[in-house]
């Protein structure tokens, strides 16, 4: 890590904690995503149409709540949600050793589990990033930025590695029982936070959830740039969910993979992560920001085809990091240059809203792609599911084909037409005015 990250991690006290807190939290998702799946297919025998019912339930939330979370965490303390989240997260994920240990667990107490977990990550997840720039502020919001989007790709690689080898070690419960104490170190980190915040009063007439949604929703949707981005990711995350619920089942039971084998190589994602995320600012500079985003929606994850080649073989094992090597490499790197682009494009009163917006229609694919992967994993088989759903992740960077951003270099830094000024039923991907080819971050 960069020394002027470091730095504001020795200096900042809160800050070093809700870093604690995200990267405890990152490290236990990700073994959650080893351990959860093979505790189904180990201990109850599950088909892998259910494995990807699982991880769909852990993104449903998105879905059905995404819209409303953020209106509703506005309106509260961000620390007590994340407290009461973390808590949830916590005893919900230690209730399946204990069942295993006590020969009750049940693949609907798992489905159970996955759907709390995640309701709890949408609250969360929110409310963390309503806080994050109430503790920094200034420069220093760009450099707590980059130490936590690598600190959590090194938790990724921490708990994709490390998920494997403690289920070999421990068994599936045993690797969840070890998830378990992730969270209640993530909810300390949250307890021990000095700083305080009361909600702010919101007026009676302002209480309207409909309308604030809508707003949000008309700006995300007429503005040619933040639309195409937002079905982009849609796109992407249906085809990355998709190939990813079945990804454990098919190197498993397809590619003749062992369980700690498996671990390192999906922990191998994260450092291309780690690299995207570190690479993407240079990468942008270089090419444009305009054409790095191309590049890397369109460009590498072509690399994405490899991954359904994979075997025991050292050949097959080698083309399957290459391929999803890259994917995780263009995904965080992608992913830095457009937040970046966001947060100096979108205007600061639209923005928590545009935000959950764009959330509630990319991550709302998350749940149909898991079932996707599962149901044409089932028909199809395994293999033939994994061509099919990988070939989704380059095809979905055509909809940026169809957005202003294909005659730029550099992504725009703000609107050139108020959005309230775009009439929604003309909208089109075509921006109605014309953007510098130059245009700086």
């Amino acid at each position: 890590m960069p020394a002027t990250e470091r730095h504001l991690l020795l200096r900042h006290r809160d800050f070093r904690r809700l870093w604690l807190s995200s990267t405890t939290g990152r490290t236990g998702a990700s073994v959650s995503a080893v351990a959860l799946p093979l505790t189904a297919l180990t201990l109850l025998d599950a088909s892998a149409l259910q494995v990807s019912v699982l991880t769909a339930a852990a993104w449903l939330p998105w879905l059905l709540i995404g819209l409303v979370a953020g209106a509703w965490v506005d309106r509260m303390a961000r620390r007590p949600v994340m407290l009461v989240c973390g808590a949830v997260s916590f005893l919900s994920v230690l209730s399946i050793p204990v069942a295993a240990w006590l020969g009750v667990l049940s693949y609907g107490q798992l489905l159970g589990t996955s759907l709390l977990t995640g309701t709890a990550a949408v609250f969360f997840q929110t409310a963390y990033g309503v806080l994050l720039p109430r503790l920094v502020e200034g420069p220093d919001r760009a450099r707590a930025n980059s130490a936590l989007h690598a600190s959590e790709e090194a938790g990724k690689l921490a708990g994709y590695s490390g998920g494997g080898a403690l289920v070999a070690l421990l068994g599936p419960a045993g690797a969840m029982l070890v998830e378990a104490w992730t969270f209640a170190v993530s909810f300390l980190a949250v307890l021990g936070l000095r700083h305080r915040e009361r909600p702010e009063p919101v007026a009676p007439q302002d209480r309207r959830l409909v309308r604030e949604i809508r707003e949000g929703l008309a700006f995300t949707f007429r503005d040619g740039f933040i639309r195409a981005f937002v079905l982009t990711g849609a796109a992407a995350n249906l085809g990355l969910m998709a190939f990813q619920s079945i990804q454990v089942v098919f190197l498993t039971r397809e590619a003749g993979i062992d369980s700690a084998l498996l671990g390192v190589l999906l922990g191998l994602g994260g450092l291309g992560g780690i690299a995207g995320a570190f690479t993407a600012r240079r990468l942008g500079a270089r090419l444009g920001t305009a054409r790095a985003v191309y590049l890397l929606t369109l460009g590498t994850p072509c690399l994405a085809l490899l991954i359904p080649l994979a075997s025991g073989s050292p050949l097959g094992t080698g083309l399957y990091v290459l391929g999803y090597t890259s994917v995780v490499f263009s995904v965080v790197a992608e992913n830095t240059i457009t937040a970046t682009f966001k947060q100096d494009y979108v205007p600061p009163a639209l923005y928590g809203r545009v935000s959950t917006a764009s959330a509630f229609v990319n991550y709302g694919t998350i749940p149909l792609g898991a079932l996707l992967g599962g149901a044409l994993g089932e028909w199809l088989g395994l293999r033939p599911a994994m061509w099919i759903t990988v070939a989704l992740v380059p095809a979905s960077a055509l909809f940026l084909l169809m957005s202003p951003m294909r005659r730029l270099r550099d992504l725009p830094t703000a609107p050139a037409v108020p959005a309230a000024a775009q009439p929604l039923s003309t909208a089109s991907f075509e921006s109605r005015s014309s953007v510098s080819s130059s245009a700086g971050r």
